[in-house]
């Protein structure tokens, strides 16, 4: 792992609901994350689990009707005092966006605006933050930015409809990477792409974050792909995490019924040919949640105390470096 373990972003107790009063539905609760300078940290859960909720929400661009209810976001500069994200005014925000921590949407490459050149829509964004800039240094920057994701320069001058998925899908990652940010927050960010051009992109990802330094949250349905790429993987359901380890201690043993089932629901491509388990059941719906813990309805381990008591997320004996939410590794008996 290239972070050393200082913090760059870290998420306490966050709850965020969709609407207010008795309606109000709690899409993320009592959220606990740190994001390390350097790493890539995977987040990982099907569709509904509260994934880009929480990207929103750490980016404060959560559409109306979210609501942040609770919680703190910090964000750690290289030096200086934490930075509360939460408690910054729409001028400081829009300094603090593309500068330090950038996003990159879910369907990115459908982002880009049809009417303007690559090269106009890349030195926007350099002429908004960084107005010392001349023309011609902003253009050669625009330049450098398309090298670093493997297009040539030549592609400038082409309009969005002119370069393929993969192409525009890289621009967005250059123009997250314009300013030079701490953390690039990325939403599904090759979901419309095939396979071959999903790894392509997520390589040259890990090849920028080892030469910029960088940090990167990489949000996706698929855990294949963050077991491949993350340094750390977090999975979640029902609004909350359930299991947080290194990539590694995941795929070799995951703790959580519901981790399980999320790496089972792939074919592997080396060894015995298995069978695929999956999971039974759909994700549960965020204005009926079950009782307990969430999963306990699909789960094939559950156990007396699971539809009762929400279970909470700490270690496991002996494991420090992982962090899981089931009474299979906690002791039921006493409250936390």
């Amino acid at each position: 792992m290239t972070g050393t373990r200082q913090p760059v972003l870290s998420v306490r107790e966050l709850n965020v609901d969709y609407g207010t009063g008795d309606g109000a539905v709690h899409a993320l609760r009592d959220i606990d994350l740190t994001l390390h300078r350097g790493e890539v940290l995977g987040l990982a859960g099907e569709s509904g689990s509260g994934k880009s909720t929480l990207a929103y929400a750490v980016t404060r661009l959560l559409a109306p009707p979210g609501v942040i209810t609770g919680g703190d976001v910090l964000y750690h500069p290289r030096e200086g005092a934490p930075l509360d994200i939460l408690a910054l005014t729409p001028a400081e925000l829009r300094a603090f966006r593309w500068q330090e921590l950038s996003i990159v949407f879910q369907g990115a490459m459908n982002s880009l605006n049809p009417v303007h050149t690559v090269r106009s829509q890349l030195t926007d964004v350099l002429k908004a933050h960084r107005p010392g800039m001349t023309r011609p240094e902003r253009d050669t920057k625009a330049a450098e930015l398309l090298a670093l994701v493997g297009i040539s320069a030549d592609r400038l001058a082409a309009y969005p409809h002119q370069l393929s998925g993969g192409m525009r899908q890289r621009v967005m990652i250059a123009m997250a990477l314009a300013l030079d940010p701490e953390v690039v927050i990325m939403d599904e960010p090759t979901t419309a792409l095939d396979v071959v051009m999903q790894r392509q992109i997520l390589r040259q990802l890990v090849r920028l974050r080892e030469e910029l330094g960088f940090s990167v949250v990489f949000i996706t349905h698929d855990i294949s792909l963050l077991v491949e790429f993350s340094d750390r993987v977090a999975i979640m359901y029902g609004g909350r995490v359930v299991e947080e380890a290194t990539a590694g201690a995941l795929y070799r043993d995951a703790r959580h019924p519901y981790s399980h089932g999320l790496l089972h629901s792939f074919p592997a491509l080396h060894g015995p040919r298995r069978e695929l388990s999956g999971i039974p059941g759909s994700p549960p719906h965020l204005t009926a949640m079950p009782s307990g813990c969430a999963f306990h309805p699909r789960c094939p381990k559950a156990f007396e105390p699971c539809a009762v008591r929400v279970p909470f997320l700490g270690h496991p004996e002996g494991e420090e470096e992982r962090t899981v939410a089931c009474w299979l590794h906690h002791d039921h008996d006493h409250d936390h």
